[in-house]
């Protein structure tokens, strides 16, 4: 169940990724602009966080779930029935604030229930079924477009924003007791989010999680125009190979839990963001040479694979010091997560079909996340 409700982020933009092409088409704008429509509602859901993780403290888990998806599903429903750009991105960006209520508190429910190296484990297998969503949701999105237009992928959307409010009415227990919630109004709260970004135990590796993001999303953001416009590959197969790096996610988020009983959080930081650099820096020389598909296609996967294991470690170190306040601390990870991937997007984007731009920024975000790591152990 929680693997589902954290799946807002691919369920509102891996599904509609093999369509961005169209509805620049239609839409009559550019391919930055289309991105943009990324980006906000990545804001949406940087800025949602902060709105559901102390809402969350202060009156429990499951309400906010409920209130959220049912936004989210009415959004999405509007959304199919529009024909402005400026509309669309405004839209996505209320989109994104009310799904930001999945991904805020599946970590919160999480980190209600458990700690140490259970939390590890959970949030393993957390991103495991997360993991299924950006597999499964191009390869919808990719045949959706094949036969119908692209308003049918948000209408989907809609159907499913309204299932997983219902699913989590009737199926979701409530984890935050009334007698453990936050009392002092949301002042505290905020005062609370306040205390964990000033720590220098704790900014360094929020700044650094939020660079993994913003490497996961240079990629997102720049593969549709990459693989189909710079190398000609057709939306279904575009659509199989992001699947295919979906899986790799999955994989990735996995080994910290395995890699555990030999190695400390730590380690396991400092060698994946180091491999997770060299990797980068093949990518961004092999602009170099003649353009070869399967090399691109074979270090970006590796690439993916890395930052499925660096998001599990990065968050589980966080929220395992937040024994309190697991809302406030989630919202403060999810807004570094979100406005970084927000960022990175367009940024990504800047050379058109070319990856040059998407290399670059997956090499900058793991040098930056490497450097915060090593200022946090120095520090703490």
């Amino acid at each position: 169940m929680l693997g589902t409700v954290s799946a807002t982020g691919p369920l509102a933009i891996d599904l509609y990724l093999p369509a961005l092409p169209q509805m620049q088409h239609q839409f009559m704008t550019s391919a930055s602009l289309m991105q943009l429509s990324i980006t906000s509602c990545l804001v949406g859901l940087a800025l949602g966080q902060l709105i559901a993780g102390p809402f969350s403290d202060q009156h429990g888990r499951k309400r906010p779930l409920i209130v959220g998806f049912l936004i989210f599903g009415l959004v999405s429903l509007i959304i199919a029935f529009i024909h402005s750009v400026a509309l669309l991105i405004a839209l996505r960006f209320i989109q994104g604030i009310a799904g930001a209520t999945g991904q805020v508190l599946a970590r919160a429910v999480a980190r209600d229930l458990f700690s140490g190296k259970k939390l590890t484990r959970f949030y393993a297998m957390l991103n495991t079924v997360n993991g299924v969503f950006p597999i499964i949701a191009p390869i919808v999105g990719g045949f959706m477009i094949r036969y119908v237009d692209w308003e049918a992928v948000f209408i989907l959307l809609a159907v499913i924003g309204v299932a997983i409010a219902l699913a989590v009415f009737w199926g979701l227990h409530e984890s935050l007791p009334a007698n453990q919630r936050q009392t002092g109004g949301y002042r505290s709260s905020f005062v609370a989010m306040g205390h964990f970004i000033t720590q220098a135990s704790f900014w360094p590796l929020i700044v650094a999680t939020g660079l993994v993001y913003g490497a996961l999303f240079s990629y997102i953001s720049a593969s549709t125009f990459v693989f189909q416009t710079g190398f000609g590959l057709a939306p279904q197969t575009f659509s199989l190979l992001y699947a295919f790096n979906g899986l790799g996610i999955v994989v990735g988020s996995n080994l910290p839990a395995r890699l555990a009983r030999r190695y400390s959080n730590q380690q396991q930081l400092t060698g994946l963001l180091l491999t997770a650099i060299a990797t980068s820096a093949l990518l961004l020389v092999s602009l170099l040479f003649p353009a070869n598909v399967w090399l691109v296609i074979a270090l970006v996967l590796i690439l993916v694979i890395l930052i499925g294991a660096l998001l599990t470690l990065t968050v589980t170190v966080i929220m395992d010091q937040a024994a309190q306040n697991a809302g406030s601390a989630s919202a403060v990870i999810g807004l570094s997560q979100n406005a970084f991937g927000g960022l990175a997007s367009p940024l990504a984007g800047m050379t058109g079909s070319s990856y040059a731009a998407m290399a670059g920024m997956l090499f900058v975000c793991h040098v930056g996340a490497y450097g915060l790591t090593r200022f946090q152990r120095h520090h703490t």
